[in-house]
């Protein structure tokens, strides 16, 4: 079944289903079944074509969901770059942004991710 332009399994539960979603996620696909008054537990094959519209509906008009949500988020982060914060800084050198440490962690992050120890080591360069 689609909905949005989105596959949503049909064996599952409509407030799982609906968490397919880039943006959506377990509260706010709660949020959204009980303001179409559609019962969370119901399958998503059940779901008769009206109940679908209402939840298409609920959504457009309230929420930005995939496409819409990643261009906004993409257009954040890029202003954080052109604004020169110490956010857009860490985004534009690909390390993490959240304070996190990177002696140790971080590898998939910086690129440097090792199948086996001591293989992706970055070579240190003699003086």
């Amino acid at each position: 079944m689609r909905l949005l332009g989105i596959n949503i399994p049909d064996n599952k539960r409509v407030d799982i289903a609906l968490r397919y979603f880039y943006g959506i996620g377990p509260g706010l696909s709660l949020v959204i079944l009980e303001n179409t008054k559609i019962n969370p537990s119901k399958k998503a094959k059940d779901l008769t074509p009206e109940e679908l519209n209402k939840i298409k509906d609920f959504i457009e008009k309230n929420y930005k969901i995939e496409g819409e949500l990643r261009q906004v988020v993409r257009s954040n982060i890029s202003l954080l770059k052109d604004t020169g914060s110490y956010r857009g800084a860490r985004h534009s050198r690909k390390l993490p942004v959240r304070g996190q440490r990177t002696k140790t962690n971080s590898r998939t992050v910086r690129g440097n991710a090792r199948k086996t120890v001591g293989s992706g080591k970055r070579k240190v360069e003699l003086k």
